[in-house]
């Protein structure tokens, strides 16, 4: 099995992993660690730059007893013009327990899990999707409401460009959330309804912000600085609009002043932005154990 897409996991799938997600992340604040996958080796290989996810990635795989061995792309064979197929067919041979990859390209871990016999987690393409990030959103919600039915959540900023929006607006409404999408005109997809940020955060229970992906746009924005902030960030003004005990998110990196302001990023009582971090490697650690957690 690989997991590629929210839609590669079936409702009992997603609600194993929340479940054992919240074990782990328990057992993680104790500084236990697990042997369960003891003996294995997961490969790491990001085409793109991270932070979050390579190093959750990995830190998930040390606490579960196995080896995460990351491929630096930018000294690798890539550079000198060796195919993603090839290397697919490369990493193979060396019969790995997992990959883990993020790819510039849309489908491209589609195309690596065709070769691949070990399964294949997607950690990001393009502009397609993001499924670990989306699970780990909704168990930080979870822990902090106990539920996700009934729930509203503003999702805010660039989607046009944002994996992570459409990975979360196919998980989240699975689980009883609503999922309201907004940002600049311009910065949404063509087949999502115009809505204002101060629409889609008006009565919110989790209000999750979205940074601009500028390296992704053919034409910049023409913001002056503070602009985007004040038309389309959160600011505790516009934060006022949410629910009372509305939370606060970013999957990051953050733009701190652009799309959120620093105070609010920063209050311990509404930002869940930590939280998501350490939830991470919770929800990484559920999906490697489902994935590569069977007899040797």
């Amino acid at each position: 099995m690989d997991l590629l897409s929210i839609d590669s996991l079936t409702d009992d799938q997603i609600a194993g992993i929340l479940e054992s997600a919240d074990r782990f992340f328990g057992a993680n604040r104790r500084s236990i660690s697990s042997e369960a996958l003891r003996g294995r080796i997961v490969f790491n290989v990001f085409y793109e730059n991270s932070t979050r996810t390579a190093m959750s990635f990995a830190t998930a795989a040390h606490r579960l007893g196995a080896s995460a061995i990351s491929l630096s792309v930018e000294h690798s064979s890539v550079k000198k013009g060796e195919t993603l197929e090839d290397t697919a067919q490369t990493l193979n041979a060396m019969r790995p327990d997992a990959l883990v990859i993020r790819h510039r390209d849309n489908g491209a871990p589609g195309i690596v899990a065709e070769i691949m016999e070990a399964p294949v987690i997607n950690a990001g393409d393009g502009t397609n999707e993001h499924p670990t990030q989306a699970l780990l959103d909704a168990a930080t919600i979870k822990h902090r409401f106990g539920r996700l039915k009934g729930l509203k959540v503003a999702i805010c900023g660039d989607i046009r460009h944002s994996r992570v929006a459409r990975s979360n607006a196919k998980l989240l409404p699975r689980l009883g959330a609503e999922v309201r999408l907004a940002g600049p005109p311009n910065l949404l997809p063509d087949e999502i309804p115009q809505r204002s940020v101060d629409d889609a955060i008006e009565g919110s229970d989790v209000v999750m912000m979205l940074r601009v992906q500028r390296e992704r746009l053919e034409e910049d924005l023409g913001d002056a600085p503070g602009e985007y902030l004040q038309r389309y960030g959160l600011t505790a003004e516009r934060l006022t609009r949410a629910a009372p005990g509305a939370v606060v998110m970013h999957p990051g990196p953050m733009n701190r002043g652009v799309e959120i302001d620093p105070q609010i990023a920063d209050d311990p009582q509404r930002s869940l932005i930590t939280l998501q971090v350490e939830m991470g490697v919770a929800v990484r650690m559920a999906c490697l154990e489902m994935l590569v957690g069977r007899p040797a």
